[in-house]
């Protein structure tokens, strides 16, 4: 029983959840929604580059995304962002005076989450039917033209739970950023979460933090689901009680 207490009083203290929530709500939530929505952004913007020269009838071009890709889906997401933000930061500080480690951060989610994105946009493009652009060609349009306005439209529709769950990686991502040394207004959720628990010796702010992780990403996972299940039945047909009745009738 000592070692029940001892464990519920270590991870399960309420009083210091309680002290720790409003800051985590007020300073380290926003943080962890600018660092994960901004290389989301970013991130499907250089993902769409990545996937379009995946696919281009370049080589060279095809080359370029294809080493892209293997080295950023290759490397730990620890240690891209401590080359990019620790490699960096003197460089950035001495070029442009800037000591916020948020710029250095995002582009580091960012390089990570395009080459995700990147594999997410091409496998999505590449499975619209040929018979699209053949179709649209046949129209007058050129290949690009055909590209854009069509082919890859219906393919970013058909990777848009894959595109929500590579959002929900990017929130947890989001955490590792406190190893650039934010200041106390910088920190995102964990940070929060680790400077609490650090100064009582408790862990319970840990577990406050990992319930609010939840909080954002578990209904960002129902909407997956959500869309995944709709983009396979499509959207329900609404019948009419006339049109119930004709159908009944021509049954009978």
């Amino acid at each position: 029983m000592d070692v029940l207490q001892q464990f519920l009083k270590t991870f399960f203290d309420w009083q210091a959840m309680g002290q720790v929530v409003p800051q985590m709500l007020t300073v380290g939530l926003p943080n962890t929604l600018i660092l994960a929505a901004s290389s989301a952004v970013l991130g499907c913007f250089f993902g769409l580059v990545l996937a379009v020269m995946g696919i281009s009838r370049n080589a060279a071009l095809r080359w370029i995304s294809r080493v892209y890709t293997d080295i950023f889906r290759g490397l730990p997401a620890i240690l891209v962002i401590v080359i990019i933000g620790i490699g960096l930061g003197p460089i950035l500080r001495q070029a442009t005076g800037i000591t916020n480690p948020f710029p250095l951060a995002i582009l580091a989610l960012t390089l990570m989450a395009a080459a995700y994105i990147g594999e997410i946009f091409r496998s999505g493009i590449q499975s619209v039917d040929r018979g699209q652009l053949e179709a649209t060609r046949a129209l007058g349009f050129s290949y690009g033209s055909a590209m854009l306005l069509v082919v890859i439209p219906q393919g970013i529709r058909r990777v848009l739970p894959a595109l929500v769950n590579q959002l929900i990686a990017l929130i947890k991502e989001s955490s590792l950023v406190y190893l650039l040394g934010v200041t106390a207004t910088q920190r995102e959720i964990y940070r929060v979460a680790n400077d609490s628990a650090a100064n009582s010796g408790n862990m319970s702010p840990l577990i406050a933090a990992g319930v609010l992780y939840l909080i954002l990403t578990i209904p960002l996972t129902h909407l997956v689901n959500f869309m995944d299940k709709r983009m396979r039945d499509g959207k329900p047909v609404k019948i009419e009680p006339d049109e119930a009745a004709a159908m009944v009738g021509k049954g009978a």
